[in-house]
């Protein structure tokens, strides 16, 4: 198995004298701490270590429960944005403003300090560079969520004015402006690779890349195109070796971590006394998972319909069982089966149970990579036991007789994503920490934001051509675009447009960029005011998006700190 480096000297910091989650930050600087060359390693690590925090980046997945391929109804904060009753006190409104500045402030730690430590010129250089880089990276996601933002920089000293921070928001274009001076700053000297050591530090091709991502946010699809163009051409001969890897599984387990398809990515490990990993287990995975979990977010049936057949053409029940999307009680007529008067056993499939797999079967592969699907089988666990569970839609079903079941009764599509299978052959020991890294910048993504500007640049021809490298991975094998049969037409700047929409729901689904692009499409109004019912019809909740919903208010707690912070976001 792998080792991390990083993050076991984390974990050696974390537990030694310094506790940089502590403040006042300057006073233990500037007294025993920021001197030597592990110091400077050391809060480097703990700025890294932000990214697990569950708020910001540590459950990104969780975002695309705010689009329409996921949902999360089981979740103390998520359900009451999904129904639009969600105030400027909510608790994920509040948690993620702060966390994400705690971010910002550990980035700026390291810039105050990093000069006084006894390291060369170039090395502090380098260090400035990933605090930029991971600064600007939390400012995108506070613009993402709120717009404009107050901006503090390493001017700012926390332990001195905790309680005089009082700036005004900047406006969207200050903050935009901040967020790239940082990432020019990183760019121009951060190293295209590390030693295996010191994998999952910030290179130059993740700082070009989230840039290329910040001016696309922002419609600037020239100086986007030229800074991806650089990531996936490397015209100036960096050797960044990026490309997809040939199974899109791997990618979503250990065999994925490390490979030339990740730009950035959250590090993970578990182990005894050795949690810094993330809770896939415990938010993504059913009861019937590696101890037992919460499924706080799981897949629509809006994204299981958009898995195209194998040969390119659009999925709809509604061809198979004409009235089947407005009628709840075929729904459960053609899915549900029943189970035995003591539960262990199926005494009745549905009967239309082979052709419900064949339906699936014969579809787009990363449907079934992605999803688990009614009647399919997965290695899950019986508590901490691995066994083997099938996913039977029927009243009673339990993991102690090997079925498949969520956390409140109902009947969904499942992540097979990032879940682990069993007990991960003895490694996984806690539900909440999973040894898999999670992708925050990968090379599918890139080709499919590069697509997207050559698109809007009116070079629908390349735009295609990048798409259609996405689909035609080795294990995903999905028919070129343009290649013969009407139903793969997309010539038009409108047609590849919708291409690019689909590709990136069923590419990266789970990986939290599905509610970022709804809303600077603008697509979201349209695409997040529905009905939501589960695979037996069974009606769980209505989705509400108003236009207020582009932005989250500012939490009402910051105007009350901050009397200079200005204006609330529109219509809050």
């Amino acid at each position: 198995m792998k080792k991390y480096i990083l993050l076991l000297a984390a974990m050696g910091m974390m537990s030694g004298c310094y506790d940089l989650d502590q403040f006042p930050h300057d006073r233990l600087s500037s007294g025993t701490f920021w001197k030597t060359e592990d110091h400077a390693h050391q809060g480097m690590v703990a700025m890294y270590n932000t990214l697990l925090n569950e708020n910001v980046f540590g459950a990104y997945y969780n975002n695309d429960a705010l689009g329409e391929i996921a949902m999360d109804y089981n979740n103390w904060q998520m359900p009451s944005i999904i129904k639009g009753t969600y105030t400027d006190r909510g608790g994920l409104v509040e948690s993620k403003w702060q966390s994400a500045y705690n971010g910002v402030f550990r980035a700026n730690l390291l810039l105050q300090n990093i000069d006084g430590v006894d390291i060369s010129e170039d090395e502090k250089d380098v260090y400035k560079g990933e605090a930029r880089f991971m600064r600007a990276l939390y400012y995108f996601h506070l613009f993402d969520f709120y717009g404009g933002v107050p901006l503090y920089d390493e001017t700012t000293v926390v332990g001195e004015e905790f309680m005089t921070m009082n700036k005004p928001r900047a406006t969207e274009e200050e903050t935009v402006k901040f967020i790239l001076d940082d990432l020019n700053a990183a760019v121009s000297v951060l190293p295209v690779k590390w030693e295996s050591t010191e994998y999952g530090r910030a290179t130059r091709g993740a700082a070009v890349a989230l840039r290329g991502k910040v001016k696309l946010y922002t419609k600037d699809y020239v100086g986007a195109q030229a800074d991806f163009e650089d990531i996936v051409f490397d015209k100036e001969g960096y050797g960044y070796g990026y490309g997809l890897i040939d199974n899109y599984p791997d990618l979503f387990t250990l065999a994925g971590d490390q490979s030339k398809e990740i730009i950035f990515s959250i590090q993970c490990i578990n182990g005894t006394n050795n949690n810094y990993g993330l809770p896939y287990c415990l938010r993504l995975g059913t009861r019937a998972a590696f101890g037992g979990c919460w499924n706080n977010c799981m897949p629509t049936d809006i994204l299981a319909d958009m898995y195209e057949y194998k040969d390119g053409r659009p999925f709809s029940w509604d061809e198979i069982y004409p009235g089947f999307s407005t009628d709840r009680a075929m729904q459960k007529r053609i899915f549900e089966a029943t189970l035995s008067e003591d539960g262990k056993t199926v005494a009745a499939y549905p009967a239309d149970k082979d052709k419900i797999r064949s339906i699936y079967e014969s579809r787009d592969p990363r449907m079934e990579q992605t999803l688990i699907t009614p009647y399919c089988h997965f290695l899950g666990c019986n508590g901490r036991t691995p066994k083997e569970m099938e996913y039977v839609l029927a009243t009673g079903v339990n993991e102690a007789n090997g079925f498949l079941r969520d956390n409140l009764g109902h009947n969904n599509y499942y992540w097979r994503k990032f879940v682990p299978e069993g007990d991960m052959d003895g490694i996984l020991e806690d539900r909440s920490y999973s040894p898999v890294d999670f992708p925050l910048i990968r090379y599918a993504d890139v080709l499919l934001m590069l697509a997207e500007c050559y698109n809007e640049n009116g070079e629908q021809g390349k735009a295609v051509e990048l798409i259609n490298q996405v689909r035609q991975r080795k294990s995903t094998n999905m028919p070129k675009l343009n290649s013969g049969p009407a139903w793969l037409k997309a010539e038009t700047k409108a047609e590849v447009f919708e291409r690019i929409v689909h590709e990136r729901a069923v590419e990266l689904a789970c990986e939290g960029h599905r509610f970022g692009d709804l809303k600077r499409w603008g697509l979201a109004k349209e695409k997040l005011n529905y009905e939501y019912d589960d695979i037996l019809g069974k009606f769980i909740f209505k989705r509400v998006f108003v236009d207020r919903d582009y932005h989250f208010p500012i939490p009402a707690v910051e105007f009350e700190r901050n009397p200079n912070l200005g204006e609330q976001n529109p219509g809050w």
